[in-house]
């Protein structure tokens, strides 16, 4: 088995998990977990071992470990995993015409992405541990859409967190494209308001623009009671008029009742296996990651770190990669902000990814 070697960094990993939850974590700790890592992930990720030794980088610190760009997951299999072991695969969610990058996942590896996804959302979204809520999830269910990871993220959140009135409120079409069951949509809303029912709405931004506009159209709106919370994930990818944060985030609070100090935004990608949020109701939303992870904004001239307040390039450095990556360059702007970002959006010419991008 590949990860025979890996065993017992996943042990320990899964145990700063588990005990840190959304809190930030130790330096020193995160530390050595990232040197140990990428020892492994050099010796035994053939093609990132090729592309570290080429580049004949032996790294002093976690921050000089040598990042993968995430269009290299279009090209090649970045993994540790043998192909028998390979039991999942999450697929970038961009536009038809463009070559999708591939994140494999053994169980697991899996399971640590679902206890990650889960330790790592904020107590904010779900505060009441145990408690079941009713989460209405603007995406087709796992069944249709095996392949995306933020699909297979709601769906442990309802596993985890969804009373029995919770469910998916999309479709996969003909041509691959996700659609939203209006009615559902209507009645499930309605319900909930009539029975004085919080609920937690989720979906990508071009899911709540499509939503939004089919109740404009017809002069719907909808008083959710208190307690009532939305995740919004970004991604536009020309599947709907493209809104300003901001903007959008009225119009949820006008359409839907859920005041804007309870939206909360993620940031994440396929390449990943941890996530980042924002902080509502304070002025310029950051975003951080949870303590098993690393973001830096870096200078595309020179690779260094930019100075508090400017702007570069995000480059994330994931603990939780454990069978890929751990060290992932992105395409998207930030500006850095001591220990959190602020998402600018794509950098000139970056393909448009799904949930990970925010509108400039």
């Amino acid at each position: 088995m590949t990860d025979r070697p890996f065993q017992d960094f996943s042990t320990r990993l899964r145990e700063l998990i588990r005990i840190s939850g959304d809190r930030a974590g130790d330096a020193q700790a995160f530390e050595e977990l990232a040197m140990e890592l990428f020892e492994l992930q050099s010796r035994h990720n053939p093609a990132y071992g090729r592309m570290c030794a080429a580049r004949g980088i032996k790294p002093a610190n976690w921050f000089q470990v040598p990042a993968v760009p995430t269009s290299a997951f279009k090209e090649l299999e970045l993994t540790s995993l043998a192909t028998e072991d390979r039991t999942t695969v999450f697929h970038s969610s961009g536009t038809t015409e463009q070559r999708p990058s591939s994140h494999f996942h053994s169980a697991e590896s899996l399971r640590i992405y679902e206890e990650a996804a889960l330790a790592g959302i904020p107590s904010f979204l779900f505060p009441a541990a145990g408690t079941q809520q009713q989460l209405l999830i603007l995406t087709p269910p796992r069944r249709q859409a095996p392949h995306s990871s933020l699909v297979h993220m709601f769906h442990i959140f309802r596993r985890a967190f969804g009373s029995a009135q919770s469910e998916f409120l999309g479709a996969v079409t003909a041509d691959g494209a996700w659609q939203l069951d209006f009615e559902a949509a209507e009645t499930a809303l309605g319900e909930a308001s009539a029975a004085d029912r919080p609920v937690v709405l989720l979906g990508t931004a071009f899911s709540f623009v499509h939503l939004l506009d089919h109740f404009l159209s017809k002069r719907l709106q909808f008083q959710l009671p208190s307690g009532s919370r939305a995740l919004e994930t970004g991604g536009y990818k020309g599947r709907s008029r493209s809104l300003p944060k901001q903007e959008l985030y009225a119009s949820i609070e006008e359409r839907l009742g859920i005041p804007q100090s309870k939206i909360i935004c993620e940031y994440g990608m396929s390449e990943l296996s941890s996530q980042a949020y924002d902080s509502p109701g304070s002025g310029n939303r950051r975003f951080r990651f949870p303590a098993w992870a690393r973001a830096v904004v870096i200078s595309p001239e020179t690779g260094l770190e930019v100075a508090e307040g400017e702007t570069g390039l995000l480059r994330v450095f994931d603990l939780a990669n454990v069978f890929s990556v751990m060290a992932i360059q992105t395409e998207d702007l930030a500006v850095r902000h001591a220990n959190a970002f602020e998402l600018l959006g794509r950098a000139h010419l970056a393909e448009a990814r799904g949930c990970s991008l925010m509108p400039a």
